[in-house]
């Protein structure tokens, strides 16, 4: 048991917390822009978590720039923010810890791609 401990401990001080997605127990946290986008991220939830992804949702009503914020700060490797142009294209707004810049991909793509 010591030696686990040890061994985790070495392990979260060399990725200083920013775990690879395989590692991470968040690996995609959803965070839709306002109440009425909440139907179709707890579906996308559900979709994620059937492929074997730890998923959390953000349903809180908060701003938009504190839940992404919080996103960052917890490490969590995949931030997809749903808004009314990703639920009308069918796609996710995604955002890698670490980078500034977002990029819309398709639903199905992300999805393939994690």
């Amino acid at each position: 048991m010591a030696l686990l401990t040890v061994f985790l401990g070495i392990l979260v001080e060399h990725f200083a917390g920013a775990f690879p997605v395989w590692l991470a127990p968040v690996q995609v946290k959803v965070i839709p822009i306002a109440a009425v986008h909440h139907t179709y991220c707890i579906g996308l939830k559900r979709k994620l978590e059937t492929l074997g992804i730890r998923v959390a949702l953000n349903d809180r009503d908060e701003k938009l720039g504190y839940k992404m914020r919080e996103a960052q700060t917890q490490k969590i490797p995949y931030t997809l923010v749903i808004g009314d142009k990703e639920i009308a294209d069918q796609t996710v707004n995604v955002r890698r810890f670490g980078k500034k810049q977002s990029e819309s991909l398709a639903a199905v793509d992300f999805q393939e791609s994690i």
